[in-house]
């Protein structure tokens, strides 16, 4: 029996320790590679979130996002404040999850979002600032219900490479991004709390930002992304 069980389970083996090597030949591939190179790059919308906190009541710090959004990037590794960036969102994509109806068509109607008459957010970069070795500021300005108003990111770079062969073929970088606004600014001041007081929906809109970038393919590359 115990021979049995050696038999089967020793290709299992076999082939479990293979296929570690192999993933460890991969990412220490990705850890060696070169820098990326400049170019034009366009968000992995599988590795992006879009995430937004807002105070309720003072209770608790309501958390939501937008599920659909896209991104293109104009990127130099080697001089990254002269990235040009445009993100557009689609406001309808607002995700509220287990919010009654009536608080999805306040939020999406015309006292706030209007999202048939005002369907994009648009936030297009106008200057990006090095804070340090691979962190910046980015100015820009927020296209959101009708109004434009200016819009400061922070973020961080956090590495790319050019591509592996046969497994991610193109280039690929990534961004974590935090900033904040006002939704007074754009004109939906409705529910926000009176001075003083928390009872309502707050006026200010925490923005996190998780995002990937692919651009240009490897010379003579072949495979797919993950």
């Amino acid at each position: 029996m115990n021979n049995l069980i050696r038999t089967v389970l020793k290709p299992v083996a076999v082939g479990t320790f293979a296929l570690a090597l192999g993933m460890h030949g991969a990412l220490s591939h990705a850890a060696d590679a070169s820098a990326p190179p400049a170019g034009e790059y366009h968000i992995d919308k599988s590795h992006a979130s879009l995430l937004l906190r807002v105070s309720h009541m003072g209770f608790s710090t309501y958390t939501t996002r937008f599920s659909q959004f896209d991104a293109t990037l104009t990127f130099n590794p080697s001089n990254i404040t002269a990235s040009k960036l445009e993100a557009t969102i689609e406001s309808d994509s607002l995700q509220m999850d287990a919010a009654p109806k009536m608080c999805t068509d306040i939020v999406k109607g015309p006292q706030l979002l209007d999202t048939a008459k005002y369907p994009k957010i648009v936030f297009r970069s106008e200057k990006i600032r090095m804070t340090g070795a691979k962190t910046f500021e980015i100015v820009g300005t927020l296209d959101l219900h009708g109004v434009s108003h200016p819009v400061t990111l922070t973020g961080s770079y956090n590495g790319g490479y050019p591509g592996i062969a046969n497994m991610d073929p193109n280039a690929r970088i990534g961004f974590s991004a935090h900033g904040a606004f006002k939704r007074s600014d754009f004109g939906m001041a409705f529910g926000v709390p009176k001075p003083g007081t928390t009872m309502g929906v707050g006026d200010k809109i925490d923005v996190t930002i998780e995002a990937e970038f692919i651009g240009p393919a490897l010379a003579n590359a072949a495979g797919s992304s993950h």
